[in-house]
């Protein structure tokens, strides 16, 4: 289990999908995170994933992937949480306590995420957090409608330790 300040981070279970699918259903969420698939969560054994709770309710969800070749090193991450708890700065609660477990526990100097340019609730929380604006990838993700988009991708860098 990851804790934050006030969500509680623990790793994604079966019985988690539905309670997920109903999040992730939410037109605020397939907005920025498109239609999901059958499979979802657990269609992508390339990442870890992640569900957040507060006081024992699921209300989001975390995933990141971890780059294995020690020339590149780092994570990106993904975040989605249920409409009906934004604004309570859950989101900035649980990427807190990701970003930390990733460099702390996982030894991370570098963690990336990408959203799409206009989301500025996201990008606000995502500066806030202290990541930074990179550059806009083009016509980097078939979004919701079929058609390629552009992507904001931001970072966090922190020193890395030595070894």
């Amino acid at each position: 289990m990851i804790r934050g300040e006030k969500v509680t981070l623990r790793p994604t279970e079966e019985t988690d999908r539905e309670p997920l699918k109903a999040i992730r259903d939410e037109p605020e969420v397939v907005r920025w995170w498109g239609e999901q698939t059958a499979g979802w969560p657990g269609d992508d054994d390339t990442v870890e994933e992640w569900t957040i709770e507060l006081d024992g309710e699921i209300v989001g969800f975390v995933q990141f992937y971890e780059e294995p070749d020690d020339e590149y090193r780092h994570a990106d991450v993904d975040i989605l949480l249920a409409t009906r708890v934004h604004g309570q700065g859950l989101g900035s609660d649980a990427m807190r306590a990701i970003t930390r477990h990733l460099i702390e526990d996982r030894g991370h100097h570098r963690i990336t995420l990408t959203t799409w340019p206009h989301n500025e609730r996201a990008i606000h929380v995502y500066e806030k957090l202290g990541f930074r604006r990179v550059g806009v990838t083009h016509l980097s993700e078939r979004g919701a409608d079929g058609t390629w988009h552009d992507e904001l991708l931001m970072e966090l860098v922190v020193e890395p330790r030595p070894g």
